[in-house]
């Protein structure tokens, strides 16, 4: 009989949750299976079984742990279930085959609007007869089944709907433990408000250029990269080159010392369904347009998989962040901490813009810098966030950090 403990999964880390058992208490397990989840404040990790044999769990789901503490143990001495791991050969019918004169309909042709529709037969007539919307009824059966009651709720309370799985008028409330990593995106917004001196500077910038590049690229970078181009290669690649140029937006405060980096750890803020992660992307100012990609779609899956590993997640210098995804026309980011500036992206959209005397429709992007007023000045953050708006409205820039002619004539 062996123990399963949590492993240490970082110096500052001292107890993690127990999110899930992926095996069952008395399932045989096999070694280096994996059989839980754990959260910690900054990442969620696998637990492995270290022999092969019987598993028997201790923790509870949910379950707060101290580093060492036993979750399970295992019978390596217990012996492995006949047929485990193995899959009978599926039996394929014998179907005589039929002339297409023979061939009948097996069933009903359903309309496209309803084939994903769980409902009862009569729930469906009527949905159908009156011409509803399924999702703005609130089913009550069993799996989200729609019943008769239902659809003739909706009927007689035409333009309400009630929570999902509640009735109307509903005065139901839940309470949900907050998970660690809640608790760590609490109490660091709360430390970055607290700590910093913060403020917001704004801007905008046409991404005409840009969005004409990918139309006439984005084919051809997909064929030779094996990735798409996006936006945030062109982002990333800005800030590591206008990072170098402003370098008290690239540092650190750190008691009475400030912290310069010659280089840009840029941390990519990801939305998971557990919460915000800010994965972080090295050395971007030596990589490619296909590199950064490849590693923001790397990142991105890891964080939605919780397959981060701490050292992912700790080290960036600077933080860029998407509220434009979700539809956010403008916003203040809050500064990931100890970083003194992140950069905020927001939605495209097209706007009347005045371009010599006369009125042109453009894409517009609102940008936003928020920064550490303490490590920041007015001018370097201002002066920063007007070079991405130039290396975005000029992507060639991107290439050498100057304008080629300029760098021609050596000017």
């Amino acid at each position: 009989m062996i123990e399963i403990k949590v492993p240490t999964v970082g110096e500052s880390i001292n107890e993690v949750t127990l999110l899930k058992w992926i095996k069952k208490d008395g399932e045989f397990v096999d070694r280096d299976e994996v059989i839980a989840e754990l959260e910690s404040e900054k990442a969620t990790f696998e637990v492995n079984a270290e022999m092969a044999g019987v598993l028997k769990t201790i923790a509870k789901e949910n379950d707060t742990l101290k580093i060492g503490d036993a979750i399970a143990t295992i019978d390596e001495n217990a012996e492995k279930p006949a047929g485990s791991k193995e899959q009978a050969a599926p039996v394929v019918p014998i179907v005589e085959e039929s002339k297409p004169e023979e061939i009948q309909p097996a069933v009903t042709v359903i309309p496209p609007e309803q084939q994903h529709i769980k409902a009862s037969p009569v729930a469906s007539r009527i949905i159908a007869d009156k011409q509803l919307d399924p999702s703005s009824i609130a089913a009550t059966g069993s799996h989200g089944r729609i019943m008769k009651t239902d659809v003739l709720e909706a009927l007689a309370h035409p333009g309400k709907k009630a929570f999902e799985g509640q009735e109307l008028f509903s005065r139901n409330i839940r309470t949900e433990r907050m998970s660690n990593l809640r608790k760590t995106i609490s109490r660091r917004l709360v430390e970055a408000k607290n700590t910093s001196a913060m403020l917001t500077t704004f801007n905008e910038a046409d991404m005409s250029r840009i969005m004409d590049i990918r139309k006439a690229f984005k084919d051809k970078f997909k064929e030779k990269h094996g990735v798409a181009l996006g936006f945030m290669s062109f982002f990333a690649k800005a800030s590591a080159i206008a990072l170098s140029e402003w370098p008290a937006v690239n540092a650190f405060i750190d008691g009475d010392e400030l912290i310069y980096h010659d280089y840009a750890d840029i941390s990519i803020a990801v939305s998971t369904p557990r919460g915000l992660t800010v994965p972080v992307i090295r050395n971007v100012e030596s990589l490619s347009m296909a590199d950064i990609e490849k590693k923001v779609v790397e990142v991105a899956a890891k964080a939605r998989d919780n397959k981060l590993t701490m050292e992912e997640l700790q080290g960036g210098t600077f933080t860029i962040t998407n509220g434009g995804v979700f539809g956010s026309l403008m916003s203040t980011p809050i500064i990931n901490m100890p970083q003194s500036a992140i950069l905020g992206m927001h939605k495209i959209q097209e706007r009347p813009m005045v371009i010599n005397g006369s009125i042109v429709i453009k894409p517009m992007m609102y940008l936003a810098v928020s920064y550490d007023h303490r490590v920041i000045d007015g001018r370097e953050s201002v002066g920063f966030l007007v070079r991405i708006k130039e290396l975005l409205e000029n992507p060639e820039l991107l290439l050498f950090g100057k304008d080629p002619v300029k760098s021609l004539l050596e000017l």
